[in-house]
């Protein structure tokens, strides 16, 4: 199924990119990479349940902290896309940390390992990533109450119900549809060419519903992006974004990537805890992909497949020699 999705994605984008002379490489390269760090994962987690998620937070919390083009700092002009690439890595190292802390077995390293979650959070506080902050804690949290729950079903669909509530708030902002002191208030925080970049897309994807003005092209359509200096051409809002240049399809498309993964994530066999904590940090991931520019970089969309294809994997060491792999869930109770 996800390799259905993937392709579809990738196809998509070729069409609409013929039909409009677009630019479909961001696209493909993404799906590349959501494709390669989903088998890498699997393989990986299969292989090392406990420590390839435990290397691939740390990994992450690495790339973040060396690499200044995903650190706030004083170079950045326009922080819209590298402030959300930093918050969303660091989720998901947070995630891989306390997924990590499931896996294992004795009590003193599960410690160690959420201790390494909670000091992600603080790196995410000291580089000045508040939206980071938050979802790492979030993350923490979500894993740690996910030890007390039984049905994973019930969790997954409220983090999918999260995710669209954040997506509608998010397309009612771009359509002036919110009341005006809730508006005044997100501008505060979004920035108003942020708010207006959105306008932008939504009036774009109005006026090309079916096919969208074609990958790679809101930069030279927008009005708001035009005028914005050292503009990145993107309307920092992933949904928006497909609406606009791959119309409503696209968004389709993106939704059932989503929902692939929360459906992957209630079938596998791993406990339910590791479940939740990858749900929620993909779901964080999500959300701060609606309102920034986070999934532009190839190292977050990498790391959204890694995190996902280790929370699925089965380990070899749980398979019963002489028995076949059962695909369905194999109950929710904790396994230490």
């Amino acid at each position: 199924m996800g390799v259905v999705v993937l392709g579809a994605c990738a196809i998509w984008s070729l069409i609409t990119a013929a039909t409009h002379d677009g630019r479909p490489e961001g696209v493909l390269l993404a799906v590349l990479a959501v494709g390669a760090g989903y088998a890498a994962g699997r393989i990986c987690g299969a292989l090392l349940p406990v420590a390839a998620p435990c290397a691939g937070a740390l990994a992450g919390l690495g790339l973040t902290v060396s690499l200044p083009h995903l650190s706030p700092g004083p170079e950045i002009v326009a922080p819209l896309g590298y402030e959300g690439a930093t918050a969303a890595l660091l989720t998901l190292s947070a995630g891989a940390a306390c997924c990590a802390a499931w896996s294992a077995g004795a009590p003193a390293l599960r410690h160690a390992l959420r201790v390494l979650a909670a000091g992600i959070a603080v790196t995410a506080a000291v580089l000045g990533s508040v939206g980071g902050f938050v979802a790492c804690t979030a993350v923490l949290l979500c894993s740690l109450a996910a030890g007390r729950m039984r049905r994973r079903g019930l969790g997954l669909v409220g983090l999918a119900l999260f995710a669209a509530l954040v997506t509608g708030l998010t397309w009612a902002v771009a359509g002036n549809a919110v009341p005006d002191g809730l508006e005044v208030s997100l501008e505060g925080q979004l920035t108003q060419n942020r708010i207006g970049l959105w306008h932008d897309a939504l009036h774009m994807a109005r006026g090309e519903a079916a096919l969208g003005v074609g990958p790679g092209r809101f930069g030279e359509l927008s009005t708001t992006a035009t005028r914005t200096l050292l503009s990145d051409g993107k309307p920092h809002s992933a949904p928006l974004q497909q609406a606009a240049e791959q119309g409503i399809v696209g968004v389709a498309l993106l939704a059932t990537a989503f929902c692939w993964v929360l459906y992957a994530l209630w079938r596998t066999g791993r406990p339910t805890p590791v479940a939740l904590t990858a749900g929620t940090a993909l779901t964080a991931l999500a959300v701060i992909a609606c309102v920034g520019n986070a999934l532009s970089f190839t190292t977050v969309s990498a790391g959204a497949g890694l995190l996902a294809g280790l929370a699925t994997a089965r380990p070899f060491a749980e398979e019963p020699p002489g028995h076949e792999r059962d695909v369905r869930p194999r109950g929710d109770r904790l396994t230490s």
